[in-house]
């Protein structure tokens, strides 16, 4: 038994694998207690942006600490919180009107699941089904776990699950079958389609092309069918553009953003919504209103992270950083591509991601094996079983974008 009291997302603690004690961070540096420098090259859960202490958003949570630490947001509102939404209503697509605030991910996907049924009630037409594709993850939460694969992630909680309506996934050449069951699904009255757009994140990193998120936006549409766009991993240029969708030309109707959002120093999500599923919800009748809060909702001292973070947008090259990085992970991909062992070399914008050793999937026995040969590299990369993806902040140097690379060649051996 573990002699810590803490137990560990994710983790198996019956394996003893070991669970360094991180001290501080840096750019795309993590320092451990005994002395260890470590590469972040999964931006902490793909969280992380900018690099780490990114000293505007750390001043601007300190300054904002000292002045307002947290406030109830029901009936009340705060400046950082009304100087984010103005910024979110700038920078997004300007169809998305209303700004809701949450607390992770998980929790941006359970509000728009709840704004999508609500919509649909408040108009008298009630609409249960939702639509999902095939491998997709949407978070933890039960409605988020819903909507997500079913598998070893949360067969324990079937019973706690809604039904839903599995899409094939679009893969290359087969992109026809996934449209034609959506043409189908969206005929017989469905609530919504919830999507990862362009790239299914915990599903295997599995990426389909921006023609294909475009035909099902248009299919919804033409049937009246809300679409969700889950960008809480895609967005803030992890694929390349400010949200995935962009390379599709699409907007949605309802859209997830966490992660990224504060440039990943602090937790906050929002879901930003069309005036129509507003309005649905809008009106003299107390019982119409939009039943969901959490304590920290809009919390100040996250939302003034949020707005160093949208600061940083506006006046810095972040997409200039974006490209740099995208086209070094090409290069780096493109010479490990070679080797007998890795299959489905593949990348969107600054993620990469690959197969060694086949097909083995989330609980995979090499999984453990990489994690302990990538630990003694003083790396950190998490694979997906035995997909291994690359995801790092903007700032990373080519020296330790070299010392990621060489560390996955290494791992083939194992």
């Amino acid at each position: 038994m573990t002699t810590s009291p803490i137990w560990h997302p994710f983790t198996q603690h019956g394996l003893g694998e070991p669970i360094p004690l991180v001290t501080r961070g840096e750019g795309a540096a993590l320092f451990t207690a005994d002395g260890r420098r470590v590469i972040d090259a999964i931006s902490s859960w793909w969280v992380t942006t900018h690099g780490h202490a990114h000293p505007r958003i750390a001043a601007a949570i300190a300054e904002q600490a000292g002045r307002l630490d947290q406030i109830i947001f029901a009936g009340w509102t705060h400046e950082p919180a009304e100087t984010l939404a103005a910024g979110l209503r700038a920078i997004m697509p300007p169809e998305l009107t209303r700004v809701f605030f949450s607390d992770s991910g998980s929790t941006s996907v359970e509000v728009a699941l709840k704004m999508a049924l609500g919509y649909w009630l408040h108009r008298g037409e009630p609409r249960h089904r939702i639509l999902v594709l095939e491998h997709g993850y949407h978070g933890d939460t039960i409605g988020a776990m819903s909507v997500g694969a079913r598998g070893v992630f949360n067969r324990a909680y079937a019973p706690l699950l809604f039904d839903v309506e599995t899409l094939p996934f679009p893969a290359a050449g087969q992109e026809q079958a996934t449209l034609d069951a959506l043409e189908h699904a969206c005929r017989d009255g469905a609530a919504a389609l919830i999507v990862e757009p362009l790239i299914l994140g915990a599903g295997g990193m599995l990426i389909y092309s921006a023609a294909t998120l475009a035909e099902m936006r248009r299919v919804c549409a033409r049937h009246d069918v809300l679409f969700i766009a889950d960008e809480v991993m895609a967005a803030w240029g992890r694929t390349g553009t400010l949200l995935a969708c962009e390379q599709a030309g699409i907007v949605p109707d309802i859209l997830c953003l966490s992660k990224g959002l504060t440039g990943g120093a602090i937790p906050l999500a929002v879901t930003m919504a069309t005036e129509p599923v507003f309005a649905a919800h809008y009106g003299p009748d107390r019982s119409t209103m939009f039943f969901h809060s959490s304590s920290y909702t809009a919390n100040p001292i996250a939302c003034a992270a949020a707005n160093a973070n949208l600061a940083i947008w506006r006046e810095e090259p972040v997409l200039q950083r974006v490209a740099d990085l995208a086209r070094r992970q090409a290069d780096r991909l493109a010479a490990l591509a070679s080797l007998s062992s890795i299959a489905g070399a593949r990348q969107l914008g600054t993620i990469t991601a690959m197969e060694i050793g086949g097909n083995a999937g989330y609980l995979s026995d090499r999984a453990p094996r990489l994690l302990a040969c990538f630990r003694e590299r003083d790396v950190l990369l998490r694979p997906l079983g035995n997909t291994v993806y690359v995801m790092p902040p903007y700032c990373i140097t080519d020296a330790d974008l070299a010392a990621v690379y060489q560390a996955i060649a290494e791992a083939c051996a194992i």
